[in-house]
């Protein structure tokens, strides 16, 4: 019993000093170790098959924006049997619009020297090479100083292994048109050519014999 003018003094609970031991450091021990976790944890790896499968569909958008169906349409293909569903649904939708396309292109009766030029370019892209030569051919005919018909006749000489006539035409095109020596430097139809030194000297004129 308390004696008059003592004050009694509330006991801290047990609760209370339990919660009290967790101090600042501890916390914070505590969420640097979750921290740690989190950061360990493995990155989820890219599965090859989808990987391949999506190189794939971006060689056929490629070769889709430089309208050559032929080379993209098998690529579509290929990436429709792949793992990824995006992939497949997105390479179906390109693989319709080739199929159009292709199907357009046949279904044209070209009559004037730029219809039968685009008509013999569509077929380049088709691979369909004696079809284009046709049609470059009598496109050259109905005008025979188009620098972009004899441009696209090099380019199709290049592409069936015909050296030397590619070499004549790209000559007479640059001849015509100058900026087409450029337009060839870029040109991935003149691969075949990229060793022959006559090639070089026509594309670059201003490099001398050193190379430089």
């Amino acid at each position: 019993m308390l004696k008059h003018g003592q004050m009694r003094h509330p006991r801290k609970s047990k609760k209370s000093e339990k919660t009290k031991r967790v101090s600042a450091p501890s916390q914070a021990r505590f969420l640097k170790k979750k921290e740690l976790k989190v950061k360990d944890a493995p990155r989820a790896l890219i599965d090859p098959a989808v990987e391949q499968q999506m190189k794939t569909f971006e060689e056929g958008v490629q070769n889709f924006q430089q309208q050559k169906y032929a080379k993209a349409k098998p690529l579509f293909e290929k990436v429709l049997s792949g793992p990824g569903k995006d992939l497949a649904d997105r390479a179906r939708v390109h693989l319709r619009i080739v199929e159009q396309r292709m199907q357009r292109s046949e279904s044209v009766v070209p009559r004037t020297p730029e219809e039968h030029y685009q008509q013999g370019v569509a077929m380049m892209n088709m691979g369909r090479w004696d079809e284009a030569r046709e049609h470059l051919l009598r496109a050259r005919k109905l005008a025979p100083k188009a620098d972009y018909v004899i441009y696209a006749m090099a380019a199709l000489d290049c592409l069936t292994g015909e050296a030397e006539s590619a070499m004549e035409n790209l000559k007479l095109a640059i001849q015509l048109r100058p900026e087409n020596r450029y337009h060839a430097r870029n040109d991935e139809d003149f691969a075949f050519l990229q060793e022959d030194p006559r090639f070089t000297e026509l594309l670059y004129p201003d490099r001398d014999g050193s190379g430089t």
